[in-house]
């Protein structure tokens, strides 16, 4: 049977650490300042035989529930009441603080079975804080080391004690669907609705990601606020969609590479381009009150290099006060300024109002259909034909250019493969000519279209399908 565990403590004491080591992944961002966890974070966990889904939180502080700190605590607080267990950690180097002893109140006031864990234990250092950590009544500690990997089989023998039923055997078809998660991981090389379409929602600080998802979802999943950089890790969130499922990532704002200086920053803008690699859609919300910024542009333009469908979301158009006549002009400036994904999906939403969702929502689920496409070698070799007779390759010194045969090689994005002779002197801009005729004629808006050249003939040249 599967389970929960929510990750609990004071700043700094190695949650995030803890959640990394479980899931086998460093999905969380580690650095040694406190505060570095803001919103509360879900992955899959494994433990010798035991499969669950384990929830890092933001480090527990004082603050009133209009602060940064009393959101984040809000936060944490409903990781504590979904989890069917609690992992709550104090630092053995520390020893047990009066933070502690005030937030183990709160735990225990929650009525759900705790696992006590002194972190930070190895070497003779720690000591001293394990036996201090009986004082907070919450049972035996856990002395553990989640950097090192140390005391993972005592923590395994907590989890079985604290719940016996969910750590059962779990069932032959329990078993399976673990595997078939795994397996989501892996793209396929065409469209298949059985596995969660991934999408990343890019954009500069403070255009409203997280509001916007918040809406997509029903719920306050996510830390929002007036304060730029709120969201510093890439948070993986899955719902239903008109029966589609979907994992949809949040991310911190990106910058401009030259104003990054901080440390924490600079991890938190390497993760959001990780999530975007990941990714098969990559939705850029743009602040539409000051539209299509550079780093906007920038943004567009990585998402296509690494070869993600896009979406433009024109975020705050509540705020807009001619709507009608504004609109097909960002139409038209998307298309102008952003030629690699032209006839990208332009979409007005309003995460504060909720305008706009479920067009959006309709455009990636279409954008996403197009990124898979394939499209047959004789319809695109009766195109070739055709463009070549019209505009043929110019010349290169006195020799012809031949473009003799064309076919789709692969999609996740489109990529198609021409064959010919002295393909590699084909100019650049003969290049985009096709491009723009293969988006044109085959419908492929919103994606971007890789070419590559071989050269010599028709490979395929007497091997036609009966």
């Amino acid at each position: 049977m599967s389970f929960s565990l929510a990750i609990i403590g004071r700043p700094n004491v190695g949650k995030s650490t803890l959640f990394n080591r479980l899931t086998g992944k460093k999905l969380a961002l580690v650095d040694d300042r406190p505060g570095v966890t803001r919103d509360r974070r879900e992955g899959e966990a494994k433990l010798a035989d035991l499969r669950f889904t384990i929830i890092d939180t933001a480090g527990l502080e004082e603050g009133a529930q209009a602060t940064l700190e009393g959101r984040m605590r809000a936060q944490t607080e409903s990781a504590i009441h979904s989890a069917d267990a609690i992992l709550f950690l104090i630092d053995a180097r520390v020893g047990v603080t009066p933070d502690d002893k005030y937030f183990a109140d709160l735990v225990r006031r929650a009525g759900k079975p705790v696992i006590l864990i002194a972190n930070k234990a190895e070497g003779k250092a720690g000591e001293a804080g394990v036996l201090e950590a009986f004082s907070l009544g919450l049972g035996d500690p856990v002395p553990l080391s989640a950097e090192h990997g140390e005391g993972m089989a005592d923590l395994y023998d907590a989890l079985l004690e604290a719940l016996p039923e969910e750590t059962a055997e779990p069932a032959e078809e329990e078993t399976q669907s673990v595997e078939n998660l795994r397996d989501d991981e892996e793209d396929g090389s065409d469209l298949d609705v059985t596995k969660p379409l991934r999408i990343a929602v890019l954009g500069r600080p403070n255009a409203g990601k997280s509001t916007l998802i918040n809406r997509i979802l029903g719920e306050e999943r996510l830390l929002t606020g007036p304060e730029a950089g709120i969201t510093r890790d890439s948070i993986g969130v899955d719902f239903l969609w008109r029966d589609r499922k979907i994992k949809l990532f949040d991310t911190a704002g990106l910058r401009k590479r030259a104003r990054i200086v901080d440390k924490l920053e600079k991890l938190s803008a390497a993760d959001a381009l990780r999530a975007a690699r990941f990714s098969e859609v990559v939705v850029l919300l743009v602040d539409s009150t000051i539209p299509f910024e550079k780093q906007d542009l920038t943004i567009a333009d990585l998402a296509a290099r690494e070869g993600r469908a896009v979406v433009i979301a024109l975020g705050k158009w509540d705020l807009i006060e001619n709507p009608g006549a504004t609109l097909p002009l960002l139409r038209e400036e998307a298309d102008r300024l952003l030629a690699q994904l032209r006839g990208c999906p332009v979409v007005p939403v309003s995460g504060a109002t909720g305008q706009g969702l479920d067009k959006l929502m309709e455009a990636i689920v279409a954008v996403h259909a197009t990124w898979n496409r394939r499209i047959a070698t004789a319809r695109l070799n009766r195109w070739l034909l055709a463009q070549v007779e019209e505009t043929p390759p110019p010349a290169v010194s006195g020799r012809r250019i031949k473009i003799r045969y064309i076919t789709q090689a692969k999609s996740r994005p489109p990529h198609f493969v021409i064959f010919g002779n002295q393909l590699d002197e084909l100019p650049a801009s003969y290049e985009r000519f096709l491009v723009n005729g293969l988006r044109k004629t085959f419908d492929l808006p919103g994606v971007p279209i890789r070419i590559s050249k071989k050269a010599g003939d028709n490979p395929y040249a007497g091997n036609r399908r009966d």
